[in-house]
């Protein structure tokens, strides 16, 4: 007995004219069973979308600030390159709303998670090298762009290994810096460099070892706090609302030391920690 090929369905056939095929994604309902969702979840990709635009509009910025540099425009320059700076701190804070959103309201998706990464690329990979290219790296030569591809090729890799371990990997710990701290200690260098005026050209050796080693960290095995652990919902003491507000008061009074020596701290906590715990293996021994 032969069986009868399945008919067409009419309105898939509908669907294929369209010069804009629509998204599924395949998962599992609560009972177990696979469904098939059609769309995407506006609100986190809206967030996502206003991070790879941050991500792009610095890209702009550091182009025209190498622009205004061509022109002799140092003033212009300066103030590019601090736009371009600002525009990274931007994404991150994007960044980190998106996934709360998505979470908060149960709209996860692979989806999301791919694009995601994606914008990441773009705001916390390429624009962070293509600035401090344009500031400090690019009187170094062929040196410069091998420095400034290091952080880049070392952002995809953490990416990439990061989505691979998302449902293995211990969610308090980061394995490497993460690329937002990564980005945050570039572009906190040339932004609080450019706002006194510091051409990057005279300290291009420094930035050029600070944007190689934050490279390096990414795809590194030394951990690093998530902070995933605090819990934003729960009841807290009224003196953690006045710790914030201290915390908000410091940041503001000079926001490009400030966020840099943060993004500083922050990265050298894992080296020293895995020093630390390297000695402490040693004495038990």
């Amino acid at each position: 007995m032969s069986e009868r090929p399945e008919e067409p369905n009419q309105a898939s056939d509908a669907e294929s004219l369209l010069p804009i095929d629509e998204h599924i994604e395949e998962g599992h309902d609560a009972e177990g069973r696979k469904v098939r969702h059609r769309g995407i979840y506006l609100l986190p990709n809206l967030f996502t979308t206003a991070n790879l635009f941050a991500g792009f509009y610095s890209i702009i910025n550091s182009m025209s600030a190498q622009a205004a540099l061509s022109a002799g425009d140092a003033a212009n320059a300066s103030k590019y390159f601090a736009f371009a700076a600002i525009a990274i701190f931007v994404a991150m804070v994007l960044d980190g709303l998106d996934g709360r959103v998505a979470r908060m309201t149960n709209t996860q998706s692979a989806f999301g998670a791919e694009y995601d990464s994606l914008s990441d690329m773009v705001a916390f990979g390429v624009a962070p090298a293509l600035l401090a290219f344009g500031w400090a790296l690019g009187d170094m030569g062929k040196v410069g762009w091998m420095v400034a591809f290091i952080y880049v090729a070392g952002a995809a890799l953490r990416l990439a290994r990061f989505n691979t371990q998302v449902g293995t990997a211990d969610k308090r710990y980061f394995i490497g810096l993460a690329s937002p701290a990564a980005a945050g200690v570039v572009a906190g260098i040339v932004w609080a460099f450019s706002d006194y005026g510091i051409q990057g050209s005279k300290m291009s050796f420094l930035v050029a070892l600070m944007v190689a080693a934050a490279g390096m960290l990414m795809v590194s095995n030394i951990k690093y706090n998530s902070f995933k652990e605090l819990d934003l919902k729960g009841r807290v003491p009224f003196v953690a609302i006045l710790a914030v507000v201290l915390v908000f008061a410091v940041v503001f009074s000079d926001p490009p030391r400030i966020l840099l020596l943060v993004f500083l701290a922050y990265a050298a906590t894992g080296p020293v920690q895995y020093l630390l715990h390297l000695r402490r293996h040693k004495h038990a021994e």
